[in-house]
This record gives C-alpha cells, sequence and structure tokens, in this order.
C-alpha cells in the first residue's frame, strides 16, 4: 500500500470512528440557541462542566454554589468557575451502584450557624445504607461534622437509596430512602428502607412523628411504602411535602406525603415487572393505600429533581411543577390546579443529557444538573421575544 492510500485509509477510520462517537454523546445546545416552550422561549446557558455524576445542589447566599458529585466530593461553584480542590471534612462515602454522595441541603439558619447536610451510602453493620451528616462550612472544609441519622438495617445491595433533604417551613427534616431493591422492607415497621424520615434538625425524632408510640415502628418514619424518592420539594402555598418516586416499567409517581400514610409499594404500583410484563400487586389500590396523585405509564421517564418555580423570570411557568427526567434526558412541567395535573410538557429532549437535579434559584432562574461522567451546571435564561 502506497503512503498516500494509508493516510487516506486512515483518515477514513478516524472519520467513521468520530461519527460513531459521537452518535453516542447528547447532541447538546448550541451557544445561544432559543428554545421555544409553550408558554415561554428560553436560551440554555452551561455555567460548568467536567462534573463527575452531580447529584444535588445548594445555593449560599454570598452567590457560591455547592453541589454533589456521586464518587464521594463536594464542589464549590464561585463566580461560575468549579474551585479545583473539594470541600475536605466529609464522612467515609460508599460509592458503589447507585450509591455514593447524593443530596445537599442548607440550615434555615445557615446564614448565622453554617451548618449544612449532606445525604449519602454510608457503612455500617450488615452492609451500606442511606445515611445524613451535617457540618459547618467553614471556608471550603466542613467542621464539627455529625452523623445524625444511619439507615436501618444495612444491606449489601447497589441500589435505590434515594435521597433528597428538604427542611419544612417549622424547621423539621424530611430525608427520602428507597427500598434498597428489596420491595418488601418498604412495608414493614422496623425498617427505614421505603420511608420518608422526618426529624429534628440535630437528628431527635418528633414527639408528633405518627409511628413514635408504636414499639414495633421505627419512629422516625413519616410515610411508606415507597419505592425509591429522588425528587422532593415543598409546595409554595400550602407547605406540604410533594415528591415523585421511580416505578419498576411504568408507575413513576407524584405524591404528596401525608402523615402515617401508605403509598402502597409494592403492595399495588401502576408499573409492571421489567422482564415479565406482569402487573406487581394488587389491580386496584386496596383500603389504606394512598393512590398517586400523577403517574407515567406504559413507560417510566426516571425522574430525578423536583422544584415548583416561584419566580419572576418566567411569569408563565409560577405554580409549575418542574421534573428532571433520566430515562429520556429531558425537563418534564406540569401544570396544577390544586391537587390535580392539567397540563404536561417535554422540553430539552435529548439535548443536555440525564437531567439529575433542578433548582430554581435565588435570582429567579432555573438550574439543572446533567447525571454524566462529564456532567455540567446548566442554567435556563428567558430569551428575548
Amino acid at each position: 500500500m502506497s503512503i498516500k492510500s494509508f493516510a487516506t485509509s486512515a483518515l477514513l477510520i478516524l472519520t467513521l470512528f468520530l461519527v460513531g462517537f459521537s452518535l453516542f454523546r447528547p447532541p447538546g445546545v448550541g451557544a445561544n440557541e432559543v428554545i421555544d416552550t409553550e408558554k415561554h422561549r428560553l436560551r440554555v446557558l452551561t455555567l460548568v462542566e467536567g462534573l463527575e455524576h452531580p447529584w444535588g445542589l445548594a445555593f449560599l447566599p454570598d452567590g457560591r454554589m455547592l453541589v454533589t458529585e456521586r464518587p464521594g466530593r463536594l464542589r464549590i461553584i464561585a463566580q461560575g468557575q468549579l474551585a479545583p480542590d473539594p470541600v475536605s471534612g466529609l464522612p467515609e462515602i460508599v460509592a458503589v451502584g447507585q450509591g455514593g454522595l447524593l443530596d445537599v441541603v442548607l440550615h434555615p439558619d445557615f446564614a448565622v450557624n453554617k451548618l449544612v447536610y449532606i445525604s449519602y451510602a454510608g457503612r455500617g453493620e450488615g452492609g451500606i445504607g442511606t445515611d445524613v451528616a451535617r457540618g459547618r462550612l467553614v471556608d471550603d472544609r466542613l467542621e464539627e461534622l455529625e452523623v445524625i441519622f444511619r439507615m436501618e438495617p444495612k444491606t449489601n445491595a447497589r441500589q435505590h437509596f434515594g435521597s433528597r433533604l428538604v427542611f419544612d417551613r417549622q424547621g423539621y427534616l424530611y430525608i427520602t430512602l428507597g427500598d434498597r431493591g428489596e420491595r418488601e422492607r418498604s412495608q414493614r415497621s422496623g425498617d427505614h428502607a421505603g420511608s420518608v424520615i422526618r426529624l429534628h434538625d440535630d437528628g431527635r425524632v418528633p414527639d408528633d412523628n405518627p409511628f413514635v408510640d408504636r414499639e414495633d415502628w421505627k419512629p422516625e418514619i413519616y410515610s411508606y411504602g415507597h419505592r425509591n424518592i429522588q425528587g422532593a420539594a415543598l409546595h409554595p402555598e400550602s407547605g406540604a411535602l410533594w415528591t415523585h418516586e421511580h416505578g419498576p416499567r411504568g408507575g413513576d409517581e407524584v405524591n404528596i406525603i401525608r402523615a402515617g400514610r401508605n403509598y402502597g409499594w409494592p403492595v399495588f404500583t401502576h408499573g409492571e415487572e421489567y422482564v415479565t410484563g406482569r402487573p406487581i400487586g394488587a389491580e386496584t389500590p386496596p383500603e389504606g393505600i394512598e393512590p398517586p396523585l400523577h403517574y407515567w405509564v406504559p413507560v417510566s421517564i426516571a425522574p430525578s429533581g423536583m422544584a415548583f418555580y416561584t419566580g419572576d423570570q418566567f411569569p408563565n411557568w409560577r405554580g409549575d411543577l418542574f421534573i428532571g427526567a433520566l430515562r429520556d434526558q429531558m425537563l418534564v412541567r406540569l401544570r396544577l390546579d390544586g391537587e390535580k395535573v392539567v397540563q404536561e410538557e417535554h422540553l430539552l429532549e435529548k439535548t443536555l443529557g440525564r437531567i439529575r437535579d433542578v433548582r430554581q434559584g435565588p435570582d429567579g432562574y432555573l438550574y439543572l444538573l446533567t447525571d454524566e461522567r462529564n456532567g455540567a451546571l446548566v442554567r435556563l435564561e428567558p430569551a428575548e421575544p
């Protein structure tokens, strides 16, 4: 083969490789590209790249942001730049399967006490499970770290850790937990798996938790019968905790969390078995089971991250619920009429990648995290008409 022929063949192979490689990446949104939606025109601005499977986002009062990376790093973003070194002082984090460093939230009085809360896969007797710790953020480190909640019992399963953290208006902390892939645990009174936990900010159990006086119940449990909650937010008017959770094949749900209620998994679900497609549990919700407010069938969207929009940047979206979707790589907008979904719109389908978290910033913009090996922090801004 001549040198010229060899060079031509090499160039052809390289071209085919690059074309093939591009097929496995999200197509992306071009710089300054305007996106038309039903209610607004918007621009998508990538603020930071190079985040490894980012999971949770919190806004500091001084304009900085905290971002968790599932492999076990808490990162600081300041003035649009990712600090080169992660925050130090974190507990031991087990990054395995779907586990690792998960959510992050600030104490309601953070401006005074500097307390930051994180949920993560922690090791303990019997394996690993979702734990919660808090520490004071001083410069780029967490000080006085203490673990305030440990999921029990632990297991060696690698999936369904949850987990979102939300403070309500009374200062109670809610922790959402997955069933750890062991579905029957969600109905066990002495098991944290598949539940929503409610605590004081220091980890103490509130006296009015629904099962606090029941010897056969874990007193931290506020609701149960959940599969894998990865989205939670307070309703801007009622203050109620809304969540969503992954179904199996179909059956992803939006729920309003009420004290002591059973949300059905796996006694009742609109989803099916992955392989066989057979129904799971009862055909209709048995007595005592709280039905979902909204659900997706026959295909799951794989929801993660959740925020009610209340800002001024997108006035036609006020009161709407936004949910990230992993499976179809999109942002879902739900228009609500009280506790009823009256409209659903899919935004940014297969343009950014797997959307892991959704937050409204103090500036009224929407912020998204993409769960990729080279993940990004993205901001949605209104575009001029």
